[in-house]
């Protein structure tokens, strides 16, 4: 293995089911995670986002190929990896409502075999760090979900761990939960952890994200910055117009080299925007030209070139099928 955080090499996980084949949850997945960076894992219900992760944290074993986090082996070395990895849980799960923040996170050091001193220091520590000092010796079960999800951070940081996995980690958060939150993610980026993180929220995963991969029924379909994926998706430019009148709208839709000329929905907060914005795609750099000149000759100057968003790209790359994008 190299000196990546996290690699996987051929990765395949089978579920067998009785008087079936058997299920192909991961199917040879290959993926470097260098050291201090923050990965997104997206995909639709079922792309295999949940079964990486938890061989990650050696609770799955893989079919076959191997998996290394710093360097080790999550099967041959198992007890190293737990000691290195930090796991971080969406909602509820993993906290101890009836105990204080304080004692939850005792607890957890205790687990991980921190003497009484060191766990006292390093519990004190990590309520600072993460916001709780003031409310750390109320039960958790009158937190909120955003102090919660705060809680959960440190218990993930409690065996300084420099892989940390965050499991949809801002599910059911309001904005500004999830906003704290995000800088908290920022600020381990910033101290050289290494974050890999399963989404649905596309904002999130553009906005945290170095480098996104797409899985889907899974296969590992795209490895890039958020940037990139929209560039490579993007296999035309597209321009986006307002007030375009309907005439002049059938003139660009028979120019060379223009694809489509389509109505675009807008919504900015309560208010939806269905009518007078325009989208004209192309398929090369004249076609784009030749549009906004006629454009410009026709006294249209409302006139924008706009990139696809990771979300578009998202869309594009799994498709359209009418479910919830989830774990």
């Amino acid at each position: 293995m190299t000196g990546n955080a996290i690699e996987v090499r051929e990765l395949t996980r089978r579920y067998p089911r009785k008087d079936r084949p058997d299920l192909c949850a991961l199917d040879r997945v290959s993926l470097a995670v260098p050291q201090g960076e923050v990965h997104g894992l997206l995909g639709p219900n079922g792309a295999g986002k949940t079964t990486l992760c938890r061989i990650l944290s050696t609770v799955l074993l893989p079919s076959s190929g191997s998996v290394a986090v710093q360097g080790r082996d999550v099967v041959r070395q198992a007890a190293e990896v737990k000691r290195l990895l930090g796991i971080v849980f969406g909602g509820d799960r993993g906290l101890y409502p009836r105990l204080t923040g304080r004692q939850n996170l005792e607890l957890w050091a205790q687990l991980y075999g921190l003497r009484r001193t060191a766990r006292r220091s390093r519990v004190a520590e990590l309520l600072e760090r993460v916001g709780l000092s003031d409310r750390c010796d109320e039960r958790v079960q009158t937190y909120s979900r955003g102090m919660k999800q705060r809680l959960h951070l440190a218990r993930g940081l409690v065996c300084e761990p420099g892989v940390l996995i965050l499991d949809e980690p801002t599910v059911g958060m309001d904005p500004v939960a999830a906003h704290d939150f995000r800088a908290l993610v920022r600020e381990l980026r910033a101290g050289g952890h290494t974050v890999l993180m399963t989404t649905h929220d596309m904002a999130e995963a553009a906005a945290l994200s170095d480098r996104v991969s797409f899985l889907d029924n899974g296969k590992l379909t795209l490895t890039a910055s958020p940037e990139a994926v929209g560039e490579l998706v993007s296999s035309h430019e597209r321009l986006d117009v307002r007030g375009l009148p309907a005439v002049l709208r059938e003139r660009v839709a028979v120019l060379p080299g223009v694809a489509a000329v389509t109505a675009v929905t807008v919504v900015e907060g309560d208010t939806t925007d269905t009518a007078g914005l325009t989208r004209i795609e192309t398929v090369t750099p004249d076609a784009t030209r030749a549009a906004m000149l006629l454009l410009v000759q026709e006294g249209v100057t409302d006139i924008a070139r706009t990139r696809p968003s990771l979300e578009e790209a998202y869309l594009h790359l799994i498709g359209r099928r009418g479910m919830a994008v989830g774990r």
